[in-house]
């Protein structure tokens, strides 16, 4: 069935406190996509995020961002008030998100209405608390030993709690009861919250695409509690770490630095871990978008000491083994591989093996050097287009910085000589609207033709990136008409 949708992160809608959050805004974007015709809205990973502030660098593979909580939702139930909130300095550029603002001031509103909530006696705080325990005990507990640490990561704090010995964690656990609570009562208000702007979502015909990075932060919970699940050493440092070989866009490649799975361990288990991780994204998402989809049949393996991605080597990864054992516990799945990047026969075996839709990018389609796979004419129904990513430069941008050779090319498959630069935009969104890829996502950035000042990430910076807002009615009633009309025009309004 044809359909589309718009990219924009959670943390890029308006708010009145300084982020994007399950707020007000968050209903009327709902309400946006709805009139539009789009059938999606993809984001990016919900989980808590640390130094950096990237999404894909989360402490917990199961938990949820607390500034996603919408402080409004707080006043209303009266645990907040109004004053109380717009006290806060959170930054006041409605552009941009001031990350360190945020990280030193959300966190105090929300004890506060933590304290006023009384939550700890409610029955369904106790039930969340009871049928999440497995992932939430240890999450709660780390988030408490780690602000005991000063924020530090889990291999320097002191070996009993590094090592996880079990006398000490029952002792901080008795001596910080409150603490672990609060960051319980976080993620009980994250996914109440986020349930509800789902279901309202959902019945709007509304679909959400999640997304989920294959691996998973050295600082995080999932590291620190479960350390048979990576390649670690006997001190429980990692041996091998995951990233990228040096390619055209990097000389000494990316160097992600993310602890590398034990996938002999994972499969021995029947690849429980998985099949748990990816059930619990089932509830937050109708669509599992997978980061680095090709590390399930290769991975690039990089000594742990090593600052460079430029000697490491490539290992065989779990192949159809872990998504035949994760469809047999939670049937058919509906997943979008992230198969982007230098792609060998085995990851196209693997990805036509799946029957998961892989994505197609119509920003690296345009090369004057060689034929490319991202050309609209090589597509198949089964895929994603999209005009670029959240890792990509904006169309205005890209376009603008297209070197002479590859935007005659664009111009010349377009069918035109000459463009504006706007004109260039909508042409590239009609490409992927017109395609024959079953689905069309298209970030809400170059629907509003903005430059790079609005690009979210610059892979292997630091600085700068995952802070783009959207303005509050930015997205006017006339852009709103013409992206219906042209959804309408190539067959993808909801039927």
């Amino acid at each position: 069935m044809r359909a589309s949708g718009i990219l924009m992160p959670v943390a890029s809608l308006p708010s009145e406190y300084g982020i994007g959050a399950f707020s007000k805004e968050a209903y009327k974007f709902v309400d946006m996509l709805k009139k539009a015709g789009q059938r999606y809205w993809q984001i990016l990973p919900l989980g808590p995020t640390g130094y950096g502030d990237s999404p894909y660098q989360s402490f917990s593979t199961f938990a949820g961002n607390p500034y996603f909580i919408d402080l409004n939702t707080l006043v209303k139930k009266g645990w907040l008030k109004k004053k109380e909130c717009r006290a806060c300095d959170f930054g006041n550029d409605s552009r941009y998100i001031d990350y360190e603002k945020i990280y030193l001031n959300r966190f105090e509103i929300l004890k506060k209405a933590f304290k006023r909530s009384g939550i700890e006696s409610a029955p369904e705080f106790q039930t969340f608390c009871k049928e999440n325990e497995e992932w939430l005990d240890d999450y709660a507990l780390y988030m408490e030993l780690k602000q005991a640490n000063g924020g530090k990561s889990w291999s320097e704090w002191a070996d009993p709690y590094r090592l996880r010995n079990a006398e000490a964690l029952e002792a901080f656990r008795k001596e910080h009861k409150k603490g672990i609570r609060f960051q319980k009562f976080l993620q009980f208000e994250f996914l109440e919250e986020w349930k509800a702007l789902k279901d309202y979502a959902n019945h709007k015909g509304i679909e959400i695409i999640g997304d989920i990075p294959i691996y998973v932060a050295f600082d995080s919970a999932d590291a620190w509690a479960h350390p048979e699940l990576f390649q670690f050493d006997e001190n429980r440092m990692p041996v091998g770490v995951a990233g990228c070989p040096p390619d055209a866009f990097s000389a000494t490649g990316q160097l992600w630095g993310n602890p590398l799975y034990d996938w002999a361990y994972h499969k021995e288990t029947g690849f429980e871990w998985w099949i748990k991780r990816v059930a619990h994204c089932q509830k937050l998402y109708d669509i599992i978008r997978i980061d680095h989809f090709r590390g399930f049949d290769e991975y690039y393996w990089i000594p742990a000491a090593d600052e460079t991605a430029e000697f490491g080597h490539w290992e065989k990864g779990p192949g159809m083994d872990i998504f035949r054992a994760v469809e047999e516990k939670l049937g058919k799945l509906r997943i979008i591989a992230e198969d982007l990047g230098f792609l060998t026969d085995s990851v196209l075996q693997l990805v036509a093996d799946s029957g998961f839709p892989g994505m197609k990018v119509l920003e690296f389609a345009f090369d004057s050097r060689e034929p490319s796979d991202y050309l609209p004419h090589n597509y198949t129904r089964n895929c994603v287009v999209y005009t670029g990513t959240h890792d990509n430069e904006t169309l205005a941008g890209w376009y603008c910085e297209l070197n002479e050779k590859d935007k005659r090319l664009a111009l010349k498959y377009m069918g035109y000589k000459e463009l504006e630069e706007q004109d260039a935009v909508w042409a590239v969104i009609r490409l992927a609207q017109a395609s024959v890829a079953d689905t069309c996502i298209i970030p809400i950035q170059d629907y509003l033709c903005l430059g790079n000042e609005a690009r979210i990430n610059q892979p292997s910076t630091l600085g700068g990136n995952w802070i783009w807002r959207l303005q509050k009615e930015e997205v006017s009633k006339e852009l709103i008409k013409k992206i219906r009309k042209m959804t309408k025009l190539y067959g993808r309004l909801p039927e």
